[in-house]
C-alpha cells in the first residue's frame, strides 16, 4: 500500500490513535502472534470459568461456546456445516452438564 506524499502514517498504523500507551507497548508483541491458538486457549479458560462460577447462566455459556466455535472454525477453516455440527455437539454437552447440575441441587 503506497503512502501519500506529505502525510505521515502514525507509527502504530491507522488504529494507533485508538490505543492507550499500554496497548501501544503490547502491539509489537501482538503482531508476532501467528494463528489463533492463544485466543482459542483463552476462550477455553474463560468458558471454564463461566461454567464454574455461573453454572446457571446458560445464555452466557452458549455465547462463549459460539465464540469458541467461531475461533476454532477460523483456525481450521471449517465449512459452515462442520461449524454447525461442532456447535451442536458442544451445545449438547453443555446442556447435559446444566441438566446434571440442576438435578443434583
Amino acid at each position: 500500500m503506497a503512502k501519500r506524499a506529505g502525510r505521515k502514517q502514525p507509527r502504530d498504523g491507522f488504529y494507533g490513535r485508538a490505543l492507550s500507551e499500554a496497548e501501544r507497548v503490547l502491539l509489537p508483541q501482538a503482531r508476532e502472534v501467528q494463528g489463533l491458538e492463544q485466543e482459542i486457549a483463552l476462550l477455553r479458560v474463560k468458558l471454564a470459568t463461566v461454567v464454574q462460577e455461573h453454572p446457571q447462566n446458560l445464555p452466557l455459556m452458549l455465547r462463549g461456546v459460539e465464540l469458541l466455535v467461531r475461533a476454532v472454525s477460523a483456525e481450521y477453516r471449517l465449512s459452515r456445516k462442520s461449524q454447525d455440527n461442532l456447535a451442536a455437539a458442544i451445545d449438547g454437552v453443555l446442556k447435559e452438564i446444566g441438566a446434571s447440575f440442576f438435578e443434583s441441587t
